[in-house]
């Protein structure tokens, strides 16, 4: 074998090994992106709510204070993602209003007082990450002036929740409380539902918000 010969067979050796090299990087780099795009929309349980356990019921007002108002205790059903929950309000925070004939536990407040309303009838208890409804019937209210003597239910006010990593977020919606005189007619069935609500406009409620966390 002549010394070209061996010149021309270690430069093919010397290309080739380059051409395998740069192939292999490429595929490791395709690899990897493929990777880091699974992996960004994958969903992750780092962050999320924990639908588990006792979390505080925070009520929060127009001009930015907050009134602890409870606890809402969740704990696994028995078919996911189902998650039982339980509202248990401070009644200590709240004061004994008669109105209508009937007595009402309110937050008072010079700009407005809101009185919460359980839901008179039986109800699963139970919610999903993406349905919380049920949750949401629970912590209905009405709002009333100071000055009014009688309950309108007319000015009644459910909170729709949304999920945040640290914490469930309720923002005020009208609802007829009159709708629930009467047993609904699919008990299993929550009456208020989107087209039974109506959003209000940044701080028309004195109870702006509420959080669970």
């Amino acid at each position: 074998m002549t010394p070209r010969t061996v010149h021309r067979l270690c430069t093919a050796c010397v290309v080739l090994a380059v051409r395998v090299a740069a192939g292999l990087a490429k595929r490791l780099a395709m690899g990897a992106t493929g990777v880091a795009i699974c992996a960004a929309l994958a969903p992750t349980a780092v962050g999320a709510f924990d639908f588990n356990g006792d979390k505080r019921l925070l009520a929060v007002f127009r001009d930015g204070s907050t009134q602890p108002l409870g606890t809402v205790s969740f704990a696994p059903a028995p078919q996911a993602p189902e998650v039982a929950f339980k509202v248990k309000l401070d009644t200590a925070v709240l004061q004994d209003f008669f109105l209508s004939m009937r007595e009402f536990k309110c937050l008072p407040a010079a700009a407005e007082v809101t009185c919460v309303v359980p839901y008179p009838y039986p109800q699963p208890g139970k919610v999903t990450p993406t349905d919380l409804s049920w949750l949401e019937h629970s912590l209905l209210f009405l709002f009333k002036q100071p000055a009014d003597f009688g309950a309108k239910l007319w000015n009644g006010v459910i909170f729709k929740f949304t999920l945040t990593p640290n914490a469930l977020v309720g923002s005020p919606q009208a609802v007829d409380l009159n709708l629930i005189s009467a047993p609904p007619d699919e008990p299993g069935h929550p009456p208020f539902g989107p087209m039974e609500r109506t959003s209000y406009s940044p701080g028309a409620r004195w109870l702006s918000a509420l959080r669970i966390e």
